[in-house]
Order: structure tokens, then C-alpha cells, then sequence
């Protein structure tokens, strides 16, 4: 029986990562198949209704995300396998945060604004870059974007009351 060295510090086991993982994909299955049925799922006049290949990948990953959860289940008694050590996990946790922090605020600001606050983030904190190189950066950055969707492929992007206000 191996022991762990003392400077691999705590960590997390599989079990709980893959559970939950598995039980947001089967919630995320539940709703495609829900919403499919809801436009339809069988054929037209014209060919498949608009939910038809939806509800066959929304049934694919619901038995393939319950399959991992029964087994994942099946073998609880079982050792649990080290999945990552905690300071791992919180290195993902240091940029999951910072994106669902984006999306939101997308809704909020638009997705320009939002884009450049995220950038700077980034480069402030995990990469170190100096104010002028993080500034130009996460201005030029939305800014090409912009002028590439908006002026070029004339689609719009999300945009939030100040973006608005500035006539973007």
C-alpha cells in the first residue's frame, strides 16, 4: 500500500467531480428533449421538424451522462481515485469565476465592455502585464472585434445601455 507524499497536500477525489458533472449534463439533456418535443420532433412535409436531431443528441447525452452517474454510484464503496489536489482545483476555480462573472455581465454591459473588463482581469492578474500593455490589449482587442462583425459581416453583438449610448 503506496502512501501519498506530504508535499502533494490535500486533494479531491473523482467521485464528486464526475457526479456532478454527470447530473448538469443530465439537467441540460432533460431540457433539450424537453424543449424538442416541445417544437416537434417528427417529420414534415418538408423533412425533420426543427427538434428532431436536437431530441436524438439530447437522449444521446442523457444516457451517457446516467450512465455515468449509475456508475459512478455502483462504485461508491470503492476507493476514490485523487481526480486533482485542492490548490489544482483552485487554479480552475480562479478563471471559472472570472468567466461566469463575464457572462453576466454581458447581459449588463455588452459584450465590448464586458470583453475588455475580462481581458484586463487576465492579464492584470495571472499574466502580470503592465497597465499600458493590458490597456492597449483590452481596448484593441473588442475594438477589432467590432469593426470585424459589426462594419464587416454587418452581424451585431450584444450591447449594453453605455455601448448603446456611445452610438456602437
Amino acid at each position: 500500500m503506496s502512501e501519498k507524499p506530504e508535499s502533494a497536500g490535500p486533494s479531491v477525489g473523482t467521485r464528486w467531480p464526475e457526479l456532478i458533472v454527470a447530473a448538469v449534463l443530465m439537467s441540460l439533456a432533460a431540457l433539450v428533449i424537453i424543449d424538442s418535443l416541445r417544437v416537434g420532433t417528427g417529420w414534415a412535409e418538408d423533412g425533420p421538424r426543427s427538434g428532431y436531431f436536437p431530441f436524438y443528441i439530447g437522449v444521446l447525452l442523457l444516457l451517457s451522462s446516467g450512465s455515468v452517474l449509475v456508475g459512478q454510484l455502483l462504485r461508491w464503496r470503492r476507493e476514490d481515485p485523487e481526480f486533482a489536489q485542492r490548490a489544482q482545483v483552485g487554479l480552475v476555480v480562479s478563471v471559472l469565476v472570472p468567466m461566469v462573472v463575464y457572462v453576466g455581465l454581458i447581459a449588463l454591459l455588452g459584450i465590448y465592455l464586458a470583453s475588455l473588463g475580462l481581458i484586463g482581469y487576465f492579464m492584470r492578474r495571472h499574466g502580470r502585464y503592465g497597465w499600458p500593455l493590458t490597456a492597449s490589449v483590452s481596448v484593441g482587442v473588442p475594438l477589432f472585434f467590432f469593426l470585424v462583425f459589426e462594419r464587416w459581416f454587418l452581424v451585431p453583438l450584444p450591447k449594453g445601455p453605455i455601448e448603446n449610448l456611445l452610438g456602437f
